[in-house]
């Protein structure tokens, strides 16, 4: 599966273009098992990495993360494939 789908990957603003929105949205979540998810906001897609919402066991934080890093994690990084776009402040409410 995918991690991005081709689809998105235009939808998805370049890196910096929300960095003066005070609500930007989330286009993509990805997680593993061991309770990491990745709400992904930003895109670079020359560099594959990414900017958005990070929640792990030891909290949940704003930065940049890279899909290689992931992907090397060597557990199965998934896709929600029923996620839609949301607005970040809706997200941070539920985690």
């Amino acid at each position: 599966m995918e991690l991005i789908p081709k689809e998105l990957i235009n939808t998805i603003p370049k890196l910096y273009e929300t960095e003066n929105e005070i609500d930007p949205i989330a286009y993509v979540k990805l997680f593993i098992i061991n309770g990491w998810t990745w709400y992904i906001t930003e895109f670079s897609i020359d560099k594959n990495i990414c900017f958005g919402y990070v929640v792990s066991p030891f909290g949940a934080e704003l930065g940049y993360f890279s899909l290689d890093e992931i992907r090397s994690l060597g557990i199965g990084v998934e896709r929600d494939l029923s996620f839609k776009p949301t607005k970040l402040s809706i997200i941070k409410k539920a985690s």
